[in-house]
C-alpha cells in the first residue's frame, strides 16, 4: 500500500526546494491543502540549508518595561495602563540600570527596552536612558529598543523627522529595533485589533527607515484571532517586500495571540496549524535568514517540534516578562538543556545573531556540548 500519495500542492514544495521563489496564491494554497508534515520536512530542509544541521542558537536578554502609560489602547493587552490611570508607572533611568546590573550578574548583556506610548515623556527621557545604561554596564551591551509604534509616538510628540530620531537614539548607544507592533499586517484586522495603531504603511515606513539607518531587527506575525488565511499570507508578503529592499530582517519570529481581555477574541491555534504556518514562514521568507520559535509564548512541546519544521532558534532566556504568560525557559543552563534535549548542539548568540564565543557563563553549562 502507498503510504505517501502524490498531491496537487507537491510541486510548490519541489519548487522551494529547487530554490525557486513561492508566490503568495501558492503559499496560500500550503496553508489550504498541503499535509502539514510534508510542509515541516520541506521547512526543515530549508532551514538545514541556510544554517548549520546540527545547531540551534538562543540568547540571554532583559525585557525592560520602561513604562506601562499608554495611548493606544489595544483590544488584546492587559499590560497598558491609560494615561490617567494610578496604577500606570514609568522608571527612571537609574531603575533601569538597576535591571540590568541584575541580568548582567547573571549572564545576560543584552536589553529590550520596551513600553507603551507614553507622550508625555520627551525624547531626552530615551537617550537619557540608553546613555546610562551603557556608561554605566559599557558599551559591549546591546540595547534592541522602540517598536515602531514606540518610535512613531517620539515623532509625534517631537515634531522631529523619524530619521534624525533614529540617528540620536543610535548615537546614544541604540544597536537594533524590534518590529513589534506588527501583529497582522492587514488594514481590517489593525482596524479590529487596535484602531489608534499606525497602519501598515507607517509600520513600514518606519522599519525601513531604521534599516536605512543602520538599524537592523527582526520582524513577527502574532495570529489566532479574526485574521483569515488569506491575512496571514498578506503579512508575510509586506515583510518579504520589504526585506527585498533593505535586507534588515535578521530574523522572523511567529507566535499566537493569548487571551488577556475580555474585549478581544482569540481563536485556539492547534498544534498542527502552527506548525504549518511556522513552516510556511521559513519557506516564504526565503531572504530572511532565520526564524525563531518562541518558547516563551508556546511551551516547549510545541517549541521542539517546531525546530523540526523550519526554526533555528529559541529566543531564549527572557528574564522578566511583563506582557505575556510565559512558558519559557528561566535560566540558561536550561536553555542549553532543552535544546539537546530537542536533537541539537546549543550555541549561545547576541541579538544580531552572531555566535558568542564561550566565556565564563559557559564554562558550568557546557556539558558534552561542543
Amino acid at each position: 500500500m502507498a503510504i505517501w500519495k502524490s498531491e496537487r500542492s507537491d510541486y510548490i514544495l519541489e519548487k522551494a526546494l529547487a530554490g525557486e521563489r513561492i508566490a503568495p496564491p501558492e503559499a496560500l494554497a500550503l496553508y489550504e491543502s498541503a499535509d502539514f508534515l510534508r510542509v515541516m520536512a520541506a521547512a526543515r530542509e530549508i532551514r538545514n540549508r541556510k544554517n548549520n544541521p546540527s545547531v540551534v542558537t538562543y540568547t540571554m536578554f532583559r525585557v525592560v518595561n520602561y513604562t506601562t502609560f499608554c495611548n493606544v489602547d489595544c483590544s488584546f493587552c492587559s499590560f497598558a495602563a491609560p494615561m490617567d490611570s494610578p496604577r500606570g508607572t514609568t522608571l527612571s533611568a537609574e531603575q533601569i540600570v538597576q535591571k540590568m546590573r541584575e541580568a548582567v550578574a547573571i549572564g545576560a548583556d543584552q536589553m529590550f527596552l520596551q513600553g507603551g506610548v507614553n507622550p508625555n515623556l520627551p525624547l531626552d527621557y530615551y537617550l537619557d536612558v540608553i546613555r546610562k545604561v551603557k556608561d554605566a554596564l559599557g558599551l559591549h551591551i546591546h540595547v534592541h529598543a522602540f517598536s515602531p509604534v514606540e518610535l512613531l509616538g517620539m515623532e509625534q510628540q517631537t515634531g522631529m523627522s523619524l530619521r534624525r530620531i533614529l540617528r540620536e537614539l543610535k548615537a546614544a548607544g541604540m544597536d537594533s529595533v524590534p518590529g513589534a507592533g506588527a501583529e497582522i499586517l492587514t488594514e481590517r484586522v489593525r482596524a479590529l485589533l487596535s484602531p489608534k495603531k499606525a497602519p501598515v504603511s507607517e509600520w513600514v515606513r518606519v522599519m525601513e527607515t531604521c534599516h536605512e539607518e543602520g538599524l537592523p531587527g527582526s520582524a513577527n506575525i502574532v495570529f489566532g484571532s479574526e485574521e483569515t488565511r488569506e491575512e496571514i499570507i498578506e503579512h508575510l508578503s509586506v515583510v518579504r517586500d520589504l526585506q527585498d529592499r533593505t535586507s534588515g530582517f535578521l530574523a522572523f519570529i511567529p507566535w499566537t495571540f493569548q487571551p488577556q481581555t475580555k474585549r478581544f477574541r482569540t481563536r485556539h491555534v492547534p498544534s498542527h496549524e502552527f506548525l504549518k504556518i511556522l513552516g510556511i514562514c521559513r519557506i516564504f521568507l526565503d531572504n530572511i535568514p532565520h526564524i525563531e520559535t518562541s518558547v516563551m509564548v508556546l511551551g516547549q512541546g510545541v517549541g521542539s517540534l517546531a525546530l523540526h519544521a523550519g526554526a533555528d532558534d529559541i529566543s531564549s532566556v527572557v528574564i522578566e516578562e511583563n506582557v505575556l504568560k510565559s512558558y519559557g525557559l528561566k535560566t540558561e543552563e536550561k536553555a542549553r538543556q532543552f535544546i539537546r534535549e530537542s536533537g541539537f548542539t546549543p550555541v549561545k548568540r547576541d541579538l544580531l545573531y552572531r555566535p558568542l564565543k564561550p566565556g565564563k557563563w559557559d564554562n558550568h553549562l557546557s556539558g558534552n556540548d561542543e
